[in-house]
């Protein structure tokens, strides 16, 4: 078993302020606006990070760690049940918002992945596609219907 571990790093430009794209971050319901069909979000450290992100079940699951309003959240992140070998808990997600002029730079970095190229290939695409269609929520887009849903991510499970 190996113990090397990866990191994945995304950035995107949303055509919305920060503010906005981190309470849709950070806030249950306007999550599930974008992503996911059940979600518990307690946006403090400590608190409970869990999206449902298809109606087969599949969840990720941690605990926010650092929560600061309009700049930065960071959460423990992992699968229940783990349909990976990423246990619920087991990364790090940080993600890093930047005003520029009138919309936001969301920086992302996701460590602790096993160092799998399955793996962070499956998890890059995952992360794309769901900032994709934040992006677009986020400007006032038409969100097309989300297939993962139905329980086909990136991986095709």
């Amino acid at each position: 078993m190996t113990t090397d571990t990866a990191t994945i790093e995304r950035e995107i430009r949303i055509a919305a302020r920060p503010e906005i794209v981190f309470n849709l971050l950070t806030d249950a319901r306007q999550m599930l606006q974008w992503q996911g069909v059940d979600a518990e979000l307690e946006a403090r450290p400590g608190g409970v990070y869990r999206v449902q992100l298809s109606v087969d079940g599949q969840c990720t699951t941690g605990r926010f760690v650092e929560v600061v309003p309009y700049s930065r959240i960071v959460f423990t992140w992992g699968w229940d049940p783990p349909i990976f070998p990423i246990p619920a808990g087991s990364t790090t997600v940080e993600i890093n918002l930047s005003a520029d002029g009138d919309g936001t730079v969301l920086h992302l970095r996701h460590s602790g992945l096993p160092a799998v190229v399955e793996v962070t290939a499956s998890h890059g695409a995952g992360w794309d596609h769901y900032f994709e269609r934040l992006a677009l929520f986020a400007a006032g887009q038409p969100l097309p219907d989300d297939p993962w849903r139905e329980g086909h991510m990136a991986d095709g499970r």
